[in-house]
């Protein structure tokens, strides 16, 4: 049984499903910050592994398999401040758990953004607003696919959701979140 929450409700998503593994709460929230902040990068098939079961679980009729995989992209910023997408580096394994390909490129951050989490929840869709783009090299894959956005923690969705939105601008069929942690209400 999949059931929306409260917001989604309210304001439709442009994503059509989420997938989480677990919730964001101890001791779960400080291996995250482990992998995110820590570089401790030998969680992230853990996570993967955890993610590839949660999606495996899910009944098929309601949540399909997406045809290629793509992460949360990091602004250039960010990327060089840590070193690594987190996301990126859980779906890597999630890919070669599921046999689904995987393509980093499939979006772009086209301009930075605040830390979503050092923000009041009213912020954060206007933070992100107008952030990605469809690189035109790959506008072609992602055309009537069903896309699958690998993250490692949902807070509001506000992220996500933008996201989605741009894919689905740009041809998109459907949109799934495969994420790891999501933060209770």
């Amino acid at each position: 049984m999949h059931s929306l929450c409260g917001n989604c409700l309210r304001n439709s998503p442009a994503f059509d499903a989420t997938v989480v593994a677990t919730n964001y709460a101890a001791p779960v929230d400080q291996l995250i910050l482990s992998l995110k902040f820590g570089a401790n990068l030998v969680l992230a098939p853990l996570f993967s592994r955890l993610l590839a079961n949660a999606l495996l679980d899910t009944d098929s009729k309601c949540i399909p398999m997406p045809t290629i995989l793509t992460a949360v992209p990091l602004g250039p910023q960010r990327l060089i401040e840590r070193g690594f997408n987190q996301a990126l580096e859980i779906a890597k394994p999630l890919s070669r758990a599921l046999a689904i390909p995987l393509d980093p490129h499939l979006a772009v951050r086209v301009r930075e953004t605040d830390s979503q989490s050092t923000m009041h929840p009213s912020e954060r869709r206007k933070n992100v607003r107008g952030a990605f783009t469809v690189p035109e090299t790959a506008i072609d894959l992602i055309k009537r696919r069903h896309i699958g956005i690998v993250d490692d923690v949902i807070t509001t969705g506000n992220t996500l959701d933008e996201l989605a939105a741009t894919f689905k601008r740009f041809g998109a069929a459907r949109v799934t979140n495969l994420v790891f942690a999501r933060t209770l209400p």
